[in-house]
């Protein structure tokens, strides 16, 4: 995946993101459904941003940024635990 493609998905969560505050507002979803989708988007969010800063690192420290890899979710969640 190309730092492209990641912004192009990241940029897609984002759309969700807003699609999702949208319909809990005009209440065709409630609150809890919209929470847990929340969580799962931001979430994938944070794997983005950490796939695109393994693979901006990579790239100033003249290594291929092709060996960046998606990292769980539990991982990148856990950086602060």
């Amino acid at each position: 995946m190309d730092d492209k493609t990641i912004l192009a998905q990241i940029n897609e969560l984002v759309e969700e993101e807003h699609k999702l505050r949208t319909q809990v507002q005009s209440k065709e979803i409630s609150t809890d459904e919209e929470h847990n989708r929340l969580r799962e988007l931001e979430e994938s969010l944070d794997q983005c941003w950490d796939l695109l800063r393994q693979r901006r690192a990579a790239r100033e420290f003249g290594a291929d940024p092709g060996g960046a890899h998606v990292r769980s979710k539990r991982e990148v969640e856990g950086y602060l635990q």
